[in-house]
């Protein structure tokens, strides 16, 4: 296959074959309905999210967000590993509550009618929809897109989350730097120079989806294959899939997360994020703090930030280099994600208040 100037014509042609011809998406949609799911109106958006209530003497609360080519049913797999972890081989005590949204204008939450929807207002939105379920307190975890709606949240609202673990931490993330701030370690000066290099090679997606969503939309809307082609590249280069995009998922997983984007048309809405991130990034000032404990799952096909440029911000508590995968960890090896975010929040638990009951 050659993927150097974008997805391979042999692979699209083959891809969009087995839509036409042999996809069952009744028969996926039966397994992803087989999630409890709900929506609620959030600032005059219906929010999608599934909501799994755990098995275990004491479930934590837990709100996991994706990212970008995703949705929430990103998390098909890992739900019930975090849910049921004592119907998985795992100790019950590790139970939570996993709250599982979709952005606004990804998958089956509606589409905004108006600016200002990025990762700072949906922090504000997932505090109102934790409220709402009448969780007080709770946990974080996400990569991509999800890591900037919750760094957000665990910095505006610290009292109420007990830890933030992320698989991803945005490009655009800054720390304060320069005058007054520690010299740049080498590792940070090596990190930066590497993004700069894969935003020369592999950016040009990010910078048009930044400035200029709407152009793209029109034809991605317009067509399914060109749809297919634009995601699937994106997954593949995100992967550890070591060049083979089916080595980690198959045709019919691939096809099912564009098919929600075909069948909702919100490929146009959810590059809009880009956009609005841009404009509202997540740069830090002098002095600036996140102060819930930070736990990191860095996975190696990862570009990840080194702890010390995390620790400029954040109360970095655990650090795990992980052995295999990569951006898409919760769908390419959810039980390894699984055990790590358990782990992360184990010593949590014990310190947190306990929540009020669920509302009806």
């Amino acid at each position: 296959m050659d993927w150097e100037d974008g997805t391979d014509l042999a692979f699209l042609q083959r891809l969009t074959e087995h839509w036409r011809t042999d996809f069952d998406w009744r028969a996926r949609e039966a397994r992803l309905n087989a999630l409890p799911q709900f929506t609620a109106e959030l600032d005059g958006v219906g929010v999608h999210f599934i909501h799994q209530r755990g098995t275990g003497p004491d479930p934590l609360p837990l709100v996991i967000t994706h990212g970008f080519p995703g949705s929430g049913f990103d998390m098909e797999q890992i739900i019930p590993l975090l849910a049921d972890p004592g119907g998985h081989d795992a100790d019950p005590a590790d139970a939570f509550d996993v709250v599982v949204p979709s952005l606004p204008g990804y998958g089956f939450s509606q589409r905004p009618t108006r600016p200002g929807f990025g990762p700072e207002h949906v922090a504000e939105l997932w505090m109102k929809l934790m409220a709402g379920l009448g969780y007080e307190r709770f946990g974080l975890h996400a990569g991509d897109w999800g890591a900037a709606v919750s760094i957000w949240l665990a910095s505006r609202f610290p009292d109420h989350v007990s830890g933030l673990h992320l698989n991803f931490v945005p490009g655009l993330f800054r720390p304060p730097v320069g005058d007054g701030e520690p010299t740049l370690t080498a590792a940070e000066e090596e990190f930066l120079g590497a993004i700069s290099a894969w935003f020369d090679a592999e950016g040009a997606y990010h910078r048009l989806q930044s400035t200029k969503p709407q152009t793209p939309a029109y034809g991605l809307t317009d067509s399914p294959a060109g749809l297919a082609a634009w995601i699937v590249e994106k997954m593949r280069a995100w992967s550890d899939c070591g060049g083979d995009v089916e080595r980690v998922f198959t045709l019919d997983a691939i096809l099912t997360n564009i098919s929600i984007y075909w069948f909702t048309g919100t490929i146009g809405s959810a590059m809009r994020f880009y956009r609005e991130n841009r404009l509202r990034p997540n740069h830090f000032a002098p002095g600036e703090r996140v102060l819930p404990p930070l736990g990191i799952a860095a996975f190696p096909q990862d570009l990840i930030p080194p702890r010390a440029w995390l620790e400029r911000v954040f109360n970095v508590t655990r650090w795990t280099q992980m052995p295999r995968g990569g951006h898409f960890g919760a769908m390419e090896d959810p039980e390894l994600l699984a055990r790590e975010i358990r782990e992360f929040f184990r010593p949590l638990r014990a310190h947190r208040e306990d929540p009020p009951g669920l509302t009806s």
